[in-house]
């Protein structure tokens, strides 16, 4: 038995002796002391020992002390007796643990003493009861929000996707409650809306995790990012393009209502470079980088420092196979731009496959349609596997209904990239995923529509990574 010394005065202390009452285990035996006597329903005798005395009277807590207590919490409602109660035990046991409340914001220097500030704990329970804020479990684990409840809103990109397409890096989806009922997670179960979920994970991931299920459309380049960044390799970019880049980009940036950044690495050409730098605004920043630099840490950099949430480069650079392993290890969205009017775009085209990585970026799809105004296309090849398709399709119409966003489905017997070749005015949306890192040769002869992403160079392509 575990002997726990608890000194309590106040109404607090009170209540905290009823709630140990009502907690039944038969490991711990407790010794409680009161300045004034109160009985307690549900205090067992054999569990509960009552004293009625002066806690900061060194001779009675020094008796009481001769005992071996694991522990000592002190719940009272004096600062003064508090401390003095605290010096008194120290006296007897200087290693001793004791758990104070602490409801004056008191300091203390002892390791074993451990301070629970009142007024965080209860600011904190009145936090979970706010909409759209996430709730934290305080008291189990380390308490640093590595276990969080997110209740799940209609219109959440989370709605009617299933657990196992859902990519969990560094967090994971531990149980649903669905009508106040507990249902453990499967790959192939489908969140519903008013679910409420039990994440685990580390903390900064799951604060991540929390936006992303609890964002809306429009707020795409969250949650990946705030900024757009424009980056021009001109030892790469065709210099007679890149002013219509510029301008592309500038298009992009007032649709989306984010701020732009143009960086630019090995300069050659002066009046492109002053003509940029003239684009300079509020929301518009230039950056010239004249120094040979290391590509990929360079890129890591910018896209950490200005919060990235979208990067935009040309076909030529998406073709360089070192950038383009750069822009996928990011893990931000990828606007490939073609030399076509991005202005007079209509639709989304997608290309269905057997994998569902569609699935995964739906919500994000749905977000760019809508603040560009773009439809939304299906292609599906249906002389290819069809199970895996039509769950996508399901999930996407389902996405239809809350986003109020209607969508086209094409069932083709032939391969959509020929059909898509003689399509005017849309843009292709495409997971970005490792394997198209690959070199264009190694893809040639595959029949991944993915992988043949290449095979549409000539059209707008944005690359949304499957992963948060």
């Amino acid at each position: 038995m575990k002997k726990i010394l608890i000194i309590s005065s106040g109404p607090i202390g009170q209540h905290f002796i009823q709630r140990v009452a009502e907690t039944y285990t038969s490991e711990n035996i407790y010794y409680i002391v009161q300045t004034k006597e109160k009985k307690f329903k549900d205090a067992s005798p054999a569990r509960f020992k009552f004293y009625e005395f002066d806690p900061t009277s060194f001779y009675k807590l020094a008796n009481l002390l001769k005992m071996e207590f694991i522990q000592v919490v002190i719940a009272m409602d004096n600062q003064t007796e508090v401390e003095n109660t605290i010096k008194n035990i120290r006296v007897v046991k200087k290693q001793l643990r004791v758990v104070v409340l602490n409801q004056w914001n008191m300091t203390n220097e002892d390791p074993n003493v451990v301070l629970i500030n009142a007024n965080e704990i209860l600011a904190s329970r009145l936090l979970d009861y706010l909409p759209n804020v996430p709730v934290i479990a305080q008291n189990v684990g380390i308490g640093e929000g590595e276990i969080m409840e997110v209740l799940v809103p209609f219109g959440s990109s989370f709605v009617y996707r299933h657990i196992g397409v859902i990519e969990q890096k560094n967090w994971r989806i531990v149980a649903i409650y669905r009508n106040r009922k507990l249902i453990m997670p499967s790959r192939r179960r489908m969140i519903q809306p008013n679910d409420t979920l039990l994440l685990v994970g580390e903390p900064a991931v799951l604060r991540s995790v929390y936006k992303a299920i609890k964002r809306e459309l429009g707020q795409f380049p969250e949650p990946f990012g705030t900024n757009i960044l424009l980056y021009i390799d001109m030892n790469i970019v065709n210099h007679s393009n890149i002013l219509g880049l510029v301008h592309h980009a500038m298009y992009i940036h007032e649709k989306f209502k984010h701020d732009l950044v143009i960086k630019i690495v090995n300069p050659s050409d002066i009046d492109i470079i002053e003509k940029i730098k003239d684009l300079r605004d509020l929301d518009i920043v230039v950056e010239i980088d004249y120094d040979s630099i290391n590509l990929r840490s360079a890129f890591l950099h910018d896209v950490k420092s200005y919060h990235v949430g979208l990067v935009i480069v040309s076909r030529e650079m998406f073709a360089d196979y070192h950038v383009r392993k750069c822009l996928y290890d990011v893990h931000v969205p990828v606007l490939k731009l073609s030399e076509k009017s991005f202005s007079k775009v209509k639709d989304v085209a997608l290309i269905l496959s057997d994998n569902r990585d569609l699935e995964k970026i739906s919500a994000t799809i749905f977000d760019i349609a809508e603040q560009l105004n773009f439809n939304i296309e299906l292609y599906n090849y249906i002389n290819e596997h069809q199970d895996e398709k039509e769950q996508v399709i399901e999930h996407f119409y389902n996405l239809s209904t809350i986003f109020s966003k209607s969508i086209k489905v094409f069932k083709e017997n032939e391969n959509p990239i020929r059909l898509l070749k003689h399509k005017e005015n849309f843009i292709q949306i495409i997971p970005f995923t490792n394997k198209l890192t690959t070199r264009h040769i190694y893809a040639l002869f595959s029949t991944d529509s993915e992988k043949l992403y290449f095979k549409l160079d000539d059209f707008h392509q944005i690359f949304i990574p499957v992963q948060l």
